[in-house]
């Protein structure tokens, strides 16, 4: 019997099932009913067993049997295989038909791989935790020791719930997914436990195996407690595990003190009950292909399951939104002795301030958001605000250069001075482009702030004569310029503002430096997926923002040269990126009355780092992944625009329906995996930053405030208007003269 998808083919036999492409056998299951038990020891246990009956029933292929373990528990199983979009979908129902001494059990649906059972012989990829083969992940991510035998995640963890397999020599792939964003909430009176049973639990992990025939639990304090069972391992395989399980989990040694001296690591299991009756009811997506490239598999995987479980577009009026967050800027922004800025921490929800401290860049954004202030003053003709803006940038180019031409990255005004704070490559590139915008904006309108200029110029100047021969900046300096941090993954964060000062300026060498560093990005960032280090308060592991700070270079060097080989590694870089989105969402619950989540969905957050936790960043890129879609036509683009867009702004009061001080006011970050949020539930001034500042580049092109708006313009003039150099560098001064054409 057979069952069909494109190239490849379903076909079960005694019991089993196998899947072929051209005849060549990929992955199979010969003992598809699978259960783990959790016995009356609290030991875990797997049993599986080939099908006993299947049948074709109208296009479909629906397998069933009874699996007994060897306490007397028993249970039903029935699995409906049909051919579904992009590949299959597997529905299954398992009933308890007795039940024994037993205490728990989980189920899973597996495929084992074929061509090897050797984990390095393959690449992985789980949105937001896992790419390629997790070089640059923590030491305590899965997937870092690939000597385990375990290597699930709950799928709440995943941006999208989709786990792929990708043999590296052949290319040959197979993926599993959650076939519906219908996780419901689990208990809410238990504690997640290393080994609990809770019955409301509806998630599921998925990921890989290559078990040994032996029990595995990891006790409390690290260490593993086995004995052997019967059941047969055939290789590695593929998994979706329902309910889900959290291991095995490399772990920090909590008891280094003690006479304990092995390797800790953890291994969380969730059961369903043992008790006649109950039943478990899932269904996953697989999927199949063969791929040249990690990079295309990575996104075709990724886009097939994002359009079948994208959530819903928040509706949010981002006309509104804006001034709402300009109001908060504008309102918590203040002279501190003869410092302008704003406070670096709040808590919520009645804005509590707990830290005064200016950050020139990421968290901080404190020249980015004096040029907010500073359009927002003249947009709409409040000479305070405005001279809130010009007092922050002023403040900055007056008093935070030195003399190497590295601006000072974090000032106190408790101290009256700067604090002794690493001089991070993405943190001056935010914080030196702000003040190259603010500049520009002020010359188109006749006011010429040279001090602006030669402040960036220092900066420019300084990353032309430490250029790495190879293109290449270090991640962070110290202040007389020598090199603090020696990964060179940040390098992409400069590209942006140096094209911008070579238009800004006419002169060569920035846009030689740019395309240098754009060709040491290209082999790295982009074609070896080197996004790592760009959140400056964690390790140098990957994260989205490296992904965003290298989608903005790439762009910027594609808006400048019209090469396309720019516009692909953009498009690789936003391909990459956006898989750190939550595109589903699930219940989650908070410790406290006024938060958006009590009202709003997790859809928009996105996963900081790999094992970290979600914040809003991406809202940073809506205006781009649109432009990006006027440059390709590729219609995703547009829809994930859109996404963000909307979505982004589930975190933040958006009306004052949620009680905070102002409308417009968010939530930091949080990690929400386990449906309960764990929050610092404070507010930083980059979480309002980083949802203006899109939106007024959108309207700066577009004229409009949302991306709906922009798409009525015709094709014609959407094309006009997205040439944003278009005559840039005509308009700008070179030497207090204009630049001849």
């Amino acid at each position: 019997m057979r069952l069909a998808n494109g190239d490849y083919a379903l076909l079960f036999r005694d019991g089993g099932v196998e899947v072929r492409r051209d005849g060549k056998l990929l992955y199979y299951n010969r003992r598809p009913m699978f259960v783990t038990v959790k016995t009356a020891f609290a030991v875990n246990e797997f049993y599986d067993k080939p099908y006993d009956d299947v049948a074709a029933d109208d296009g479909r292929m629906v397998a069933s049997g009874v699996l007994t373990v060897p306490s007397g528990s028993a249970f039903s199983f029935t699995d409906i295989y049909e051919s579904a979009g992009a590949g299959f979908k597997v529905s299954r129902i398992v009933k308890v038909l007795k039940a024994a001494d037993d205490l728990g059990f989980s189920t899973k649906i597996s495929f084992v791989a074929a061509e090897s059972d050797n984990p390095r012989d393959y690449y992985c990829f789980a949105p937001g935790v896992w790419y390629k083969q997790n070089e640059f992940a923590p030491d305590t991510a899965i997937g870092k020791d690939l000597d385990c035998e375990y290597f699930w995640r709950m799928e709440t963890c995943y941006a999208l719930p989709v786990f792929a397999l990708q043999h590296i020599a052949s290319g040959e792939t197979v993926a599993l997914s959650r076939w519906a964003a219908d996780v419901t909430m689990p208990s809410t009176d238990i504690l997640r436990a290393e080994n609990h049973t809770d019955p409301k639990c509806t998630t599921g992990a998925i990921g890989m195996s290559k078990p040994e025939s032996r029990t595995l639990n990891y006790m409390y304090y690290g260490f593993p407690v086995r004995k052997p069972i019967g059941t047969k391992v055939d290789g590695l395989s593929i998994d979706y595990v329902y309910p889900g399980c959290d291991g095995e989990l490399p772990a920090r040694n909590r008891f280094l003190g003690l006479d304990y001296r092995g390797k800790t690591k953890s291994f969380r299991r969730i059961n369903h009950p043992v008790a006649a009756g109950f039943e478990q009811r899932y269904a996953v997506g697989v999927q199949f292909g063969r791929y040249d490239s990690f990079q295309r598999m990575m996104r075709d995987n990724w886009r097939i399951v994002y359009s079948r479980l994208r959530d819903s577009l928040f509706e949010v009026d981002n006309e509104r939104h804006f001034h709402n967050c300009m109001n908060v800027l504008a309102r918590y922004t203040r002279k501190y002795g003869d410092a302008y800025g704003l406070p670096f921490a709040a808590q919520l929800p009645h804005m509590d301030i707990s830290t005064v401290s200016f950050q020139f860049g990421f968290v901080g954004q404190q020249p980015g958001i004096g040029y907010l202030l500073l359009r927002y003053g003249d947009m709409t003709n409040d000479p305070v605000t405005r001279e809130k803006g010009e007092g922050i940038i002023d403040f900055w180019v007056r008093t935070a250069m030195t003399e190497s031409g590295l601006p000072h990255m974090c000032y106190n005004p408790n101290i009256r001075g700067f604090e002794p704070y690493p001089h991070y490559l993405r943190m001056l590139a935010d914080g030196v482009e702000a003040i190259l915008d603010a500049y520009r904006y002020m010359r188109g309108k006749g006011e010429e702030r040279r001090d602006w200029l030669e402040f960036c110029r220092k900066t420019a100047d300084w990353l032309v004569r430490v250029q790495n021969e190879d293109g290449s900046y270090f991640r962070a300096y110290n202040t007389d310029g020598s090199v603090r941090m020696d990964s060179k993954a940040n390098t992409p964060s400069v590209i942006r503002f140096l094209v911008q000062f070579h238009l800004a300026t006419g002169e060569e060498p920035y846009r030689n430096a740019a395309l240098k560093a754009g060709e040491w990005a290209y082999e790295h960032n982009y074609r070896n997926l080197e996004y790592r280090g760009g959140t400056c308060d964690n390790l140098d592991i990957q994260d989205k923002e490296a992904g965003i700070y290298s989608l903005f270079g790439f762009l910027a060097l594609y808006d400048l040269t019209g090469d396309g080989k720019w516009l692909e590694a953009a498009a690789g870089a936003a391909d990459y990126t956006e898989t750190w989105t939550y595109a589903w969402s699930f219940p989650v619950r908070t410790p406290w009355p006024k938060h958006p989540f009590n009202k709003y969905r997790i859809s928009g957050q996105s996963i900081i780092t790999i094992g970290g936790g979600a914040d809003v960043y991406m809202a940073a890129c809506s205006y781009t992944y649109y432009r990006l879609f006027l440059l390709t036509g590729d219609e995703h683009y547009l829809d994930f625009a859109e996404f963000l867009h909307k979505n982004t702004r589930q975190s933040t009061d958006v009306d004052g329906s949620i009680g905070y001080a102002m409308p417009g006011i968010g939530h930091e970050s949080g990690n929400f995996t386990s449906q309960t949020l764990e929050s610092h539930y404070h507010w930083l001034p980059w979480c309002t930053f980083v949802q203006a500042e899109p939106i007024l580049r959108l309207y700066d092109t577009f004229g409009v405030y949302e991306i709906a708006d922009a798409q009525r313009l015709s094709p014609e003039e959407r094309a006009r208007r997205n040439r944003v150099y278009a005559g840039l560098a005509e308009s700008l001064s070179i030497g207090g003269k204009k630049r001849e054409s």
